[in-house]
């Protein structure tokens, strides 16, 4: 059976999304380049205004987009892995926009748009399937209830492990820097020709090899400090999105299969995301491992929701292989 005219018109938005998001892309590398070469000095930064019109572009096409899949299959647009990836890449796309409120963070774009426009090109490329109806298993109000909180908390989890990748990067350069300013302490004696307080400099052969790849960039980056702090706020909340899927989860479970947890691939792995994000959240609450350690635990977190996600949906024979590919 042919797929329906909307489901069509719902794919060509998710490539006109794509398209825009690319725009938005290379937009934001050049900015983050400016940004590396010369830091934040006052100038207008046109590349990055390009570049949050077109996301927000890509963004109204993205919601069009999925608006669409929902109508031409009559029922939530989150039943298999394609629907998933279009639909968390948006929510990741939410809090990124969402994020700019706030401050300027238009510095994430390309750490935003990169990894958004791989997961949409997977979904178009790999795991379409046409709108259509779902199994009996899955006509249930659980459908909506479980998978669209899990949807929500990949999409914060994803945005929580960028910000984590971010602050190692800046601590690491945080750690070169302040070894730098030991070694090469600001002289106390005025040189011969002039008043002026001589002061350290950094020549290419004794900047750090992450300062001659980030250049300013990291100047203008907020601190490891604040950039985990974010990041554990994000994590927090998608951790208790993460629980309440687990425990719909299991109610649904019951009512399909009649036991609430029989360790199945997909509940084991789930179980698993879940104890790696209560151990990140109970060391940094509890144990003092912020810094290094805890944005370790955060991106090993979501590597095993990636794992979870194309491993065991895509591998492993689980009760929940209809989530796969169609």
């Amino acid at each position: 059976m042919p797929e329906s005219t909307l489901g069509q018109i719902s794919l060509i938005l998710i490539y006109g999304a794509m398209a825009a998001y690319t725009v938005s892309f290379v937009a934001f590398s050049v900015d983050l380049a400016g940004l590396r070469d010369h830091g934040h000095d006052g100038r207008r930064r046109r590349a990055a205004g390009i570049a949050i019109t077109t996301a927000w572009l890509g963004f109204a096409l993205h919601v069009l987009g999925v608006t669409a899949r929902a109508v031409a299959a009559a029922r939530v647009p989150w039943a298999n892995m394609y629907e998933f990836s279009i639909l968390f890449t948006l929510v990741a796309m939410v809090i990124f926009l969402s994020l700019q409120r706030g401050r300027d963070m238009r510095f994430l774009g390309t750490f935003v748009l990169g990894p958004v426009l791989l997961m949409l090109g997977i979904a178009v490329s790999v795991l379409y399937v046409r709108a259509d109806g779902v199994q009996p298993a899955l006509q249930t109000y659980w459908l909506v209830i479980h998978v669209s909180i899990a949807t929500l908390a990949v999409g914060v989890f994803s945005i929580a492990a960028t910000l984590s990748t971010l602050q190692l990067v800046q601590e690491r350069a945080e750690l070169r820097r302040a070894r730098t300013d030991v070694a090469t302490p600001q002289s106390t004696h005025a040189p011969e020709s002039g008043g002026a307080t001589a002061t350290p400099t950094l020549t290419r052969e004794t900047q750090s090899p992450a300062h001659r790849l980030w250049g300013r960039l990291l100047d203008v980056v907020p601190s490891s400090v604040e950039l985990e702090r974010l990041a554990f706020r994000l994590n927090g909340i998608g951790f208790m999105m993460w629980t309440f899927t687990l425990v719909a989860g299991a109610i649904w479970a019951e009512h399909a299969w009649g036991r609430p947890w029989g360790w199945d691939a997909k509940e084991t792995w789930s179980f698993v995301i879940w104890v790696i994000y209560a151990a990140y959240l109970h060391a940094r609450a509890t144990r003092g491992w912020e810094g290094r350690r805890a944005a370790y635990l955060s991106i090993a977190g979501f590597v095993t929701i990636l794992g979870n996600y194309f491993l065991v949906n895509l591998v492993f024979n689980s009760l929940h292989s209809y989530s796969g590919i169609g």
